[in-house]
């Protein structure tokens, strides 16, 4: 999203609940890899809960921490793995709800267009436009 110090684009790596909502928010340049941030992410980790991600995240160190913790791994597997672990598809529909919550915080002005050059400014956007979402959804509920 945006250009940034790193080079065209900022990573945003989230972590939501089963209801597309944020719990956790990291950045990272455009350049870094998508697995070695899973460990930042994975602290609101609970037991007996199913952790959806895409193929950018299939590590088998991050399986092993991810059922360490009592969770199942719902992770497709890279095309070059020889073995390919337990997926389920009907599972994995529902990470569309990480990709509404994407959708949902380009609704946000400033966000799409990266007003904020530093990376601690978007960052604070970013959660400021988190916020606005969980105030939304509890305010619906009520």
């Amino acid at each position: 999203m945006g250009r940034s110090r790193g080079g065209l684009t900022t990573k945003i790596h989230a972590l939501t609940d089963a209801r597309g909502l944020p719990l956790e928010l990291v950045l990272t340049p455009g350049q870094a890899g998508d697995c070695p941030v899973a460990e930042q992410l994975l602290g609101w980790l609970r037991p007996n809960t199913i952790v959806l991600a895409d193929k950018a995240y299939d590590a088998d160190w991050l399986r092993r921490r991810i059922e360490a913790a009592g969770a199942a791994p719902n992770i497709p597997a890279m095309v070059h793995r020889r073995w390919k672990p337990c997926f389920s598809s009907v599972l994995y529909r529902a990470r569309n709800r990480i990709e509404r919550f994407f959708n949902r915080i380009k609704h946000f002005r400033r966000l799409a267009t990266r007003y904020e050059k530093h990376a601690s400014n978007f960052l604070a956007m970013l959660k400021l436009a988190a916020t606005h979402l969980w105030l939304r959804h509890n305010e619906s509920v009520s």
